[in-house]
């Protein structure tokens, strides 16, 4: 049988199937499940930025009011009998590493280096493997530029780095004048993996009441031709690990980003549709690809069709637009 075997993070992954950072993978028995039908790693469900902050903040302030009125009571701040959310996703971390054997990845959602860049240390205590941070930054403020914009990102990889020696994986957004560079200048930094994309919250419009509502939350299985093109394009040109995500419903998607250079493929939206035990079947949809090819490992496949491998680089960009498009008809 083929080996489906990869390395993501510098992590050595029994399958490029991880599980993304969801309501699926917020609890020991949700991950034991995970782990029971194929999945090579598992990204934590995600704490954000604001509840670090928040908690932190209230915690400072609860230390020194009364009765606390010495400095000295800040070294018995982790005796606090109340078991807070930054409290229980270290538990989370330390139960999971004990309960199954796939990386445990945790996961940040922020939008700035602030005050909570500090929690990366507890996190490494607690026995993660790596860190992903999912950095949502929507670029909507008009009186900040795309340098600002980016900035955040190096501002945020390189305060984490200088303070953890865990992998350090950026989650991020497509929304930049020149993603490329932004890939190669965070690569330069030494990050350990880029993961392609995170999916935003997108408003939609109720035509009825004129209200604003939720647009689609899940992603849908054509919402993956962003992540292909972009790991195609960046594969075998920056040494950092890739992963990609968003709209990756099937077992072709998953070979298709393989091809294109992928180290690993993270799922939410489609195992919320069919269950964890999806993962074997997509397992084996790969198996029997790679048999039918006669490909024995990931290895010698991926990155077969990345555009630095291409005989045609043009198929990525504009000017097979141009072939396809000019002369289209219905």
């Amino acid at each position: 049988m083929p080996n489906l075997a990869t390395n993501y993070l510098g992590l050595d992954l029994s399958s490029p199937i991880i599980a993304a950072s969801s309501g699926l993978t917020d609890s020991i028995e949700k991950l034991i499940e995970l782990e029971v039908h194929g999945a090579g790693a598992i990204v934590l469900k995600s704490l954000f930025e604001e509840e670090i902050i928040m908690e932190m903040d209230e915690k400072i302030h609860a230390m020194t009011s009364r009765p606390y009125v010495y400095p000295e009571t800040f070294d018995y701040m982790d005796e606090d009998p109340q078991e807070d959310t930054v409290r229980k996703y270290l538990r989370l971390i330390k139960e999971a590493k004990a309960a199954v054997s796939v990386p445990i990845i945790a996961s940040i959602n922020c939008v700035s280096a602030q005050k909570w860049t500090y929690f990366a240390r507890e996190i490494e205590k607690a026995g993660a493997d790596a860190l992903e941070i999912n950095l949502f930054v929507l670029p909507t403020d008009m009186n900040r530029t795309g340098d600002e914009n980016e900035q955040i990102y190096y501002d945020v990889l390189k305060t984490v780095k200088d303070q953890v020696a865990l992998p350090i994986a950026l989650k991020i957004s497509p929304y930049h004048s020149n993603l490329s560079n932004l890939i190669k200048r965070l690569d330069d930094m030494n990050v350990d993996g880029i993961v392609m994309f995170n999916r935003f919250y997108s408003p939609d419009f109720d035509i009825k009441d004129l209200s604003v509502t939720n647009g689609q939350i899940l992603s849908g299985p054509d919402d993956y031709k962003n992540s292909l093109r972009w790991t195609g394009i960046m594969s075998e040109r920056v040494k950092c690990s890739i992963a990609a995500t968003t709209g990756i419903h099937t077992s072709e998607s998953i070979i298709k980003h393989l091809l294109a250079g992928a180290d690993a493929v993270q799922l939410a939206s489609v195992l919320y549709k069919n269950g964890p035990e999806y993962i074997d079947v997509l397992s084996k949809e790969i198996y029997a690809w790679m048999e039918e090819h006669g490909f024995k490992s990931i290895r010698d496949f991926k990155g077969k069709m990345s555009q630095s491998k291409s005989n045609d680089p043009a198929a990525f960009e504009r000017v097979q637009f141009m072939k396809q498009f000019r002369n289209f008809v219905m």
